[in-house]
């Protein structure tokens, strides 16, 4: 029997999808962003394939392309039954009704779909899967002028709402799917503040945090975990689920700690009082550790400051205007950011380093002062 591999699952599964995503040409880049040498990342591609056959993976396969195509044939039977009248339980208006202008029928969907793939499809192929013609589209791309200056006009119109709005202090009430994720148990034993805001820490694995946040895909939610280290700001374990149990914070802090070698007690981990980290099986994992258990308050964001920041950023850069169709998408999506997070992006609070560049600058650091 080989030996068991320190990496978990879950990532090894993410890092073969994000390698497939880039055509197998880069894989020592994906490597590098993903913290492993090019031949550990190809040795996986084999395993996760097996564990596909096994049926032992949680998530879909990526979609191929004629899996794809058949995906949209069947969204463009949807579309073009929406436009004889009312799409069947979609609640969509019929496209040229009096809710849209000229021009903003559901055809402009398929023309920017053709637009963002032509490249990887071609324009002839998209417009025959679509039962679109090529014409049409071409005749599309020309009006973009006209739609621009549409645009400005309605963009001047809302500035011009702005400007009412602010004049006469009106207040608008905006009702939107939120979903919660922090739900305190109020029947759970009291656990004391540890960090009282001070999201600073001068050594590694000194304090650490973590938080749940969620993700529209389609209509359902995926719900991602992530434990930092607030000294260096990496990620070091995450997880990614279509539930909110506690299994699901558990597994994040597995992999943080497999990231730091099992080394890790006296960590204090911090968190807010959501039922997943007041769980007793969550504290049961934390106690075999040896990791100290923080939480802030019930309902004060400022007490998990820096886990709120990085939910922004992640937010700001990877999810912006964006709407994920399947959850292999969005799993991809979401880890292709974490790695590039970890590797390459630059903080101000670590001198514009990267979170693995400053954790590497810091070890070197220590080494020097062991060996003066």
């Amino acid at each position: 029997m080989g030996r068991k591999s320190p990496y978990p699952a879950e990532f090894r599964n993410d890092a073969v999808a994000l390698y497939r995503a880039a055509g197998g040409k880069r894989a020592y880049a994906v490597a590098a962003d993903v913290g492993v040498t090019g031949e550990t990342l190809r040795s996986w591609v084999p395993q996760a394939d097996e564990q596909v056959g096994r049926g032992n993976c949680d998530e879909p396969v990526a979609e191929g392309r004629d899996e794809e195509l058949a995906r949209l044939r069947a969204e463009n039977g949807r579309l073009r039954r929406a436009e004889k009248g009312m799409g069947t339980r979609a609640g969509d208006p019929a496209p040229g009704g009096p809710v849209f202008r000229e021009g903003d029928e559901g055809m402009t969907l398929r023309w920017d779909f053709i637009s963002d793939n032509r490249a990887d499809f071609g324009v002839q192929r998209i417009c025959r899967v679509l039962q679109v013609s090529r014409s049409g589209f071409y005749r599309w791309i020309a009006g973009a002028k006209a739609r621009e200056v549409r645009q400005a006009a309605d963009d001047a119109l809302a500035a011009e709402i702005r400007e009412i709005h602010t004049s006469t202090a009106w207040r608008a009430s905006i009702c939107g799917a939120v979903k919660r994720t922090t739900v305190p148990d109020r029947l759970a034993p009291p656990t004391a503040d540890l960090v009282q805001r001070d999201f600073s820490a001068g050594q590694l694995d000194e304090k650490w945090c973590g938080d749940v946040t969620y993700v529209q895909v389609g209509g359902s939610w995926l719900y991602l975990a992530c434990v930092l280290d607030i000294c260096s700001r990496r990620v070091l374990g995450y997880s990614m689920a279509t539930h909110m149990r506690a299994e699901l914070v558990i597994d994040a802090l597995k992999m943080a700690v497999a990231a730091r070698g099992g080394h890790v007690d006296g960590v204090i981990f911090h968190a807010d009082r959501g039922s997943q980290y007041t769980a007793a099986a969550f504290a049961q994992v934390c106690d075999g550790f040896g990791i100290h258990r923080s939480m802030g308050r019930v309902g004060s964001s400022y007490d998990n400051a820096l886990a709120e920041s990085f939910w922004q950023g992640l937010k700001r850069e990877a999810m912006h205007q964006r709407l994920f169709s399947t959850m292999r998408q969005a799993r991809l999506e979401i880890f292709q950011w974490l790695t590039y997070y970890n590797a390459r992006r630059r903080h101000s609070a670590l001198k514009y380093l990267s979170p693995v560049e400053f954790e590497q600058q810091h070890l070197r650091a220590a080494k020097l002062s062991i060996a003066a």
